[in-house]
């Protein structure tokens, strides 16, 4: 209460003329304060930029492969369903599905005995024409049996050994008898079964041997010749590889696909490849040698453009370039570089062109 007093006392006007001139004090201030901010830019801009830190490779001339990759169906090598040659009732089988066969090895019977004693019967009937035919030669030579007699003892000879033949070969259509080395991949009869001239008895794969069928396109096959190494690769099987050959292109194209048929062989003795799984077939079109190259992942896509960076005078300078062969995580530069580049590989994508930099 006693300052309010104290204030009171003083003379208006002497109140007036203390508050205008604190406002200049006030206004002083700020025009001070308006000047030395515009002096605060050229403080920083008289601070060095910072760096960004990266790492180079130099471009230098290297072999590169141009390799074709394309998705393949796999097939067993032979894959043989074999059917009755003759009508009967099936006496035998010696194997069931997953065993494994050899070449000639018996695997079912087909009314075999009735086709045993047939051949019997066909046997016994050509020794003894044989016999009378040789006979009767002899007594021809002593003049004692005439040339009909001869000639008649011969033809009945000729037929017996005509149904000898006819007997065995009868006798072997009874017998079903693998072709190959295979599995068994399906058992289609059983024991005591009567099966007719046509019917399938069993199915045999040989999956030790593996085809890869690829559909090439033509502006790719004249890479391709028969012989050539195949890296193969299976879906079912991510870590493993198999090394196969071509083993036939096709002389005309799909009319459908305008693709050419291109057949892989791979060696698959542990069995691990199933006919019908997904592979894929990397084929080697080409070796270029002297290629520039670079990481993959060097090459950013700027607005549509293929942009490398490399360092010039301690500053990021923006490449563009034309990319060509890429070969795992390498792609040849047709155009943009030049042998001696140093191209940024880490620390790309912290860049634009005139960003100074610290390299590696």
């Amino acid at each position: 209460m006693k300052i309010l007093d104290d204030i009171s006392r003083i003379p208006r006007r002497t109140r007036i003329l203390g508050a205008a001139g604190l406002a200049l004090v006030v206004l002083a201030a700020l025009v001070l304060a308006h000047a030395g901010g515009t002096k605060e830019p050229e403080a920083q801009a008289s601070v060095p930029a910072k760096s960004v830190r990266v790492t180079v490779e130099k471009v230098a001339p290297a072999i590169i492969r141009d390799v074709l990759t394309l998705p393949g169906q796999t097939e067993a090598a032979h894959d043989v369903t074999l059917s009755a040659e003759r009508g009967g009732r099936v006496e035998y089988v010696g194997f069931t599905e997953g065993d494994r066969v050899q070449k000639g090895q018996l695997i079912a019977k087909i009314d075999l005995t009735a086709l045993d004693a047939g051949l019997g019967r066909a046997e016994a009937s050509y020794d003894l024409a044989k016999v009378q035919a040789e006979r009767r030669a002899s007594l021809m030579d002593s003049n004692v049996l005439s040339r009909e007699e001869l000639d008649k003892a011969q033809t009945e000879y000729k037929l017996a050994r005509n149904n000898l033949r006819e007997a065995r070969v009868n006798r072997r259509q009874g017998a079903v008898v693998s072709p190959i080395d295979a599995v068994v991949n399906d058992l289609l009869v059983d024991p005591g079964e009567y099966v007719k001239p046509g019917d399938p008895v069993v199915e045999l794969v040989d999956v030790a041997r593996m085809r890869v069928n690829v559909n090439v396109p033509e502006m790719d096959v004249r890479h391709l010749a028969k012989g050539a190494p195949v890296k193969v690769t299976v879906d079912a099987w991510p870590k493993r590889s198999w090394e196969g050959v071509i083993d036939f292109v096709a002389y005309k194209a799909d009319p459908v696909t305008k693709t050419f048929k291109v057949r892989v062989l791979v060696d698959n003795s542990d069995l691990s490849i199933r006919p019908g799984m997904l592979a894929r077939a990397s084929f080697l079109r080409r070796s270029l040698t002297d290629a520039l190259t670079t990481p993959l992942f060097a090459v950013q896509d700027r607005g549509g453009e293929r942009v490398v960076f490399v360092v010039e005078d301690e500053h990021a300078r923006a490449r563009t370039v034309v990319p060509g062969v890429i070969d795992g995580d390498r792609v040849q530069i047709l155009e943009g570089l030049r042998i001696g580049d140093r191209v940024i590989v880490t620390g790309q994508d912290n860049v634009e062109d005139g960003t100074r930099v610290s390299a590696e």
